[in-house]
């Protein structure tokens, strides 16, 4: 068996683990898209999964999702919990489901634990119906954009072959002005070596985001990303990230936050990571699928058929249950997770051998560096070194 399915819980246990409750819950309410994008792991990836299921989750499962996070929230004394509307693309499944699944929970969990709700679009439905919607809901909306229409085209387009940038882009424009802006939750860009990181970069700025997330191709050692070379010590993402970085870090005033620099600068300042596939943090993160399956999060599906299965469903299982199984509890032990190159590196408290799903080869499981690991190293240690200088002239210029 690949790691982590090796993993002996129980001895573990007996050694004082314990695990760490869920508090991010990613709500699966529609199965299919829009958009045909040539990246997606949802279903252009080795997990086909999604065929069989439901087209909308039915609001049965969707009480029986509310009571589950409700019981689990109670149970841990969560004073807050995060519930994330998902898909496939959630706004097809409506607006009546969508105020309906957000009332169900917010009533399940009652007043001892607020949820905070977020919805990620792509955007090509977000009417200014919709917006009105959200903002009365009180949920943000984050929205992908990969860059101008040329760089978003590429990848982004109609099941015809049309592209989406005009009605996504007019989308953005309308969230980001006016009324709507409060719940504008930000950018969600996926790198592209082939498209200009600094012009990319000021294309979303364009928009004026109160954050950019650039996220890194999924791929992994046996699935290699774009441009990412199993074994080569070139470092194509990194050198396209570093532009947008040193763009970014230099501009006055600050101009958004971008996700990854603000969390690699927060831990090499000594804080706990704060998102998925950075730090040594536990994951924190579950899934509940269209039909209600219990399920870890959607970049696993980039490894093999049922990578994200627990064999767990919220009309029978609690959420606690899912804490206990192998999978669940590998990504919850930090460091001792770690193989023993990442064990060994000068920036394993920062990288944390990336995203989970970046680790995977066939044969070994989840017991690897990310694939990405010389890009993630060479980008640590320039903003280290970036940072580093900047204390230090602080502190020359500090008087005693």
């Amino acid at each position: 068996m690949e790691w982590p399915y090796t993993l002996d819980v129980a001895a573990l246990a007996d050694q004082g683990w314990t695990p760490r409750p869920f508090r991010n819950f990613i709500l699966k309410i529609h199965s299919r898209c829009d958009l045909a994008c040539d990246y997606c792991y949802m279903y252009n990836a080795a997990d086909q999964g999604w065929r069989a299921q439901p087209l909308t989750m039915t609001r049965t499962v969707v009480r029986q999702a509310a009571e589950r996070v409700a019981e689990h929230a109670g149970a841990h004394g969560l004073p807050l919990v995060n519930l994330v509307l998902h898909g496939g693309e959630p706004l097809l499944s409506g607006p009546d489901l969508i105020a309906h699944t957000v009332a169900t929970m917010r009533a399940a969990v009652g007043p001892a634990t607020r949820v905070r709700v977020s919805v990620q679009t792509n955007g090509m439905l977000l009417t200014d119906d919709y917006l009105r919607l959200f903002a009365d809901l009180d949920v943000l909306v984050g929205v992908s954009l990969d860059g101008d229409r040329a760089a978003h085209d590429r990848h982004r387009r109609r099941r015809d072959g049309r592209g989406s940038h005009g009605r996504v882009a007019a989308a953005v424009r309308r969230l980001s002005e006016g009324p709507y802006r409060r719940i504008f939750g930000g950018l969600l860009c996926t790198v592209d070596l082939r498209n200009d990181p600094v012009g990319t970069y000021e294309e979303l700025l364009r928009f004026r985001p109160p954050g950019v997330d650039f996220l890194l191709p999924h791929g992994n050692w046996t699935t290699p990303p774009p441009g990412r070379r199993p074994g080569s010590a070139a470092t194509p993402y990194a050198d396209w990230l570093i532009q947008v970085f040193d763009r970014w870090y230099g501009a006055s005033p600050k101009e958004t936050g971008v996700r990854i620099f603000e969390e690699i600068i927060h831990m090499l300042l000594g804080g706990a990571a704060r998102v998925e596939g950075l730090g040594l943090e536990p994951m924190r993160c579950v899934v509940i699928e269209t039909d209600g399956a219990i399920e870890q999060g959607d970049a696993l599906k980039t490894a093999y058929a049922g990578a994200t299965g627990t064999g767990l469903h919220v009309a029978t299982a609690s959420l606690d249950a899912a804490l206990l199984l192998p999978p669940v509890v590998a990504r919850q032990l930090g460091a001792a997770a770690l193989g023993a190159t990442c064990r060994s590196c000068a920036v394993r408290r920062v990288c944390g051998a990336g995203h989970y799903a970046h680790r995977y080869r066939a044969g070994s499981g989840f017991a690897n560096p990310t694939v990405y690991c010389p890009d993630l190293y060479r980008l640590i240690t320039h903003i280290h070194r970036r940072l580093s200088a900047d204390v230090a002239r602080l502190r020359s210029t500090t008087p005693a």
